[in-house]
């Protein structure tokens, strides 16, 4: 069994504890008393290349990173230090997040929030949109292709933008059968390859390896519209120094005539 097939057991035995107490038409009422979507996607296009700063205190890889414990506040930096979307871990058992990090980021910050797990079920869809976020992850290696579109077809209808991950070129053309029109690339060594495929308009968000300013670049150049940080920033004394320097290299004029 793969890492990532431990994962998902776990996740949908969460998911059924959590189904047994709160029921989907309870989710729906919230969701539909929650704040109006953000604008995410003009938050990812914006000039430059945007900045996704993650919440994230754990991972399979890596395990215990930061204790976070107080993911308001490590958001509230985030935001002031320039980043137009927050990330917020909520898987459990390997993360180390909850839906009550979920809470407390979107409580404290006003740019958009991504709820970023392992989602299998539109059940969860609703949980992101009644607890507030704007975007949601979905990975195409966790679910077969009939899933995937259905959940991102459901996710657009109740307001939530699907961020599509993709690891390899199949899973790319999966994505865009499915209608994704903003794209996570994990690998490094393959986004390049990747970004020239993807269609004008479809936003590209690259995820690993991003240290600082010097590897956003190297994304920029690339073709990225949008990089993802999350254990460079979580282990970092400032934080929202961190991040605002990566968004002064995302702004730099130079990169205007690098993106397409």
């Amino acid at each position: 069994m793969s890492v990532l097939d431990e994962i998902l057991d776990g996740v949908r035995a969460d998911l059924a504890e959590r189904q047994r107490h709160v029921s989907l038409d309870h989710l729906k009422e919230m969701a539909r008393q929650a704040p109006s979507p953000r604008d995410a996607m003009a938050a990812l296009k914006a000039e430059g290349v945007s900045v996704i700063a993650e919440v994230k205190r754990a991972s399979p890889s890596r395990g215990q990173m930061a204790a976070i414990t107080d993911p308001a506040a490590l958001a509230g930096d985030y935001e002031a230090g320039g980043a137009k979307v927050i990330s917020v871990l909520t898987e459990s058992r390997r993360f180390g997040g909850s839906l009550d990090d979920l809470d407390a980021v979107r409580r404290a910050v006003q740019v958009p929030v991504l709820r970023k797990d392992f989602v299998v079920s539109s059940y969860q869809l609703w949980e992101a949109r009644a607890h507030g976020a704007d975007l949601v992850l979905l990975i195409v290696a966790a679910l077969e292709q009939s899933a995937l579109v259905s959940l991102v077809e459901r996710a657009l209808s109740i307001g939530l933008l699907p961020l599509v991950e993709v690891h390899a070129e199949p899973e790319l053309d999966r994505a865009l059968e499915a209608g994704a029109t903003v794209t996570l690339k994990v690998d490094r060594g393959i986004f390049g390859r990747m970004a020239g495929r993807i269609p004008d308009g479809i936003v590209k968000i690259a995820e690993s390896g991003v240290r600082g300013p010097r590897d956003l670049l190297a994304y920029a150049a690339s073709g990225a519209d949008a990089v993802l940080v999350g254990e460079s920033l979580v282990t970092e004394k400032d934080p929202r120094c961190a991040v605002a320097d990566l968004v002064t290299a995302g702004s730099h004029p130079a990169l205007r005539g690098e993106r397409g």
